[in-house]
């Protein structure tokens, strides 16, 4: 945790954050029992918060998914994760297209929304995540995943209406 993590203005913001190991069990172990969790109960719907909580790494979550059909993730505060790898993300979302759910972690946010909208909607290369001057995730962009018309569909509501109210 120094100058050198891209996420430094972050971590020195909000230190709190920094769930380093020790004294937090490491990430991989967590990450392992929200798998084992998700596996010991196929009836019951769990909804991985943040891309399945581990954004960075599209494969294990591809995994989860495919080996736990109770498992659907929502896109919740990850468009500097999933678009700054755009080929890798577009995939995952054609692929795991009814089990991605629309969520965001703030209120009514004009300008955030529009974001999100370019992310999913768009092919716009290299455009900022965040609304604000200095983002709260790290200095890099993102590039626009350009999704077919049915995939929205299915992320911004059809996949929710299936959970809350299935046929």
């Amino acid at each position: 945790l120094d100058h050198h993590n891209e996420r430094w203005e972050e971590l020195c913001a909000h230190p709190e954050w920094a769930f380093t190991s020790p004294p937090f069990p490491p990430f991989l172990h967590i990450i392992r029992g929200l798998a084992n969790l998700v596996a010991r109960h196929p009836r019951t719907i769990f909804i991985g918060a943040h891309a399945g909580c581990y954004a960075e790494n599209l494969a294990w979550v591809g995994a989860l998914l495919d080996r736990c059909p109770n498992f659907y993730i929502d896109i919740s505060a990850r468009l500097g994760e999933l678009g700054r790898q755009p080929y890798t993300a577009r995939r995952f979302f054609l692929q795991y297209a009814d089990r991605i759910l629309f969520g965001c972690d703030f209120g009514p946010q004009p300008q955030a929304y529009r974001l999100i909208y370019r992310f999913l909607e768009s092919e716009d290369e290299y455009f900022r995540y965040d609304p604000d001057p200095l983002p709260h995730q790290g200095r890099w962009h993102i590039y626009g995943l350009g999704l077919p018309e049915d995939v929205l569909e299915k992320v911004y509501f059809r996949n929710a209406a299936h959970i809350l109210n299935p046929e």
